[in-house]
């Protein structure tokens, strides 16, 4: 008895053997290394993290390599966020999802007056922010967390900080894809 696929593959692994879609698509963490200037704010204390590519290059801007799964609809990253870190306030032209595997920390939404709700989360929990909302995460514990990010977009524009001296700073972050 033979299976059918009920919808096509994509035209570019349309002829690709198992093994070829196997070794292509499959992410293991032991092959990944942080990127710890993965975002123009990690420079600074208070929003140092790394972060660990695994599908697309996400909102750093950092070119896909090889040993990152290609990107269709949406990045997967693993953020390794240390005690009293965090990332500076943002948003995103699509939804963000932070999902929390291991650790605590603190995750916020805020408007352009400055008004800010925070909740606390730990493993299994989550936020997704809506694309245009102001967000963002606060490690405020003396151990380590760890966070799935998913954007909602292949190929993600920047991150775009609400301070406008990090915004400025992107330009030069590009330039550096170190």
């Amino acid at each position: 008895m033979s299976n059918v696929a009920r919808h096509p593959r994509p035209p570019e692994i349309a002829d690709w053997s198992l093994e070829q879609i196997m070794e292509r698509y499959v992410g293991k963490f032991e092959t990944r290394t942080a990127d710890w200037n993965a975002f123009s704010d990690a420079s600074i204390e208070g929003y140092r993290r790394g972060q660990y590519r695994f599908v697309g290059a996400g909102a750093s801007g950092k070119h896909d390599d090889a040993s990152i799964v290609p990107a269709g609809n949406f990045t997967l990253s693993i953020m390794e966020v240390p005690a009293g870190q965090g990332n500076a306030p943002h948003t995103h032209e699509v939804e963000e999802v932070f999902f929390i595997l291991k650790g605590r920390c603190v995750v916020f939404v805020e408007d352009e007056e400055g008004n800010r709700l925070s909740e606390e989360l730990g493993p299994w929990e989550m936020i997704s922010c809506p694309a245009g909302v102001i967000h963002g995460y606060q490690n405020d514990t003396d151990e380590p967390c760890f966070l799935q990010v998913m954007l909602g977009r292949g190929k993600p524009e920047v991150a775009g900080f609400a301070s406008q001296e990090l915004f400025d700073r992107r330009e030069a972050h590009l330039s550096d894809k170190s």
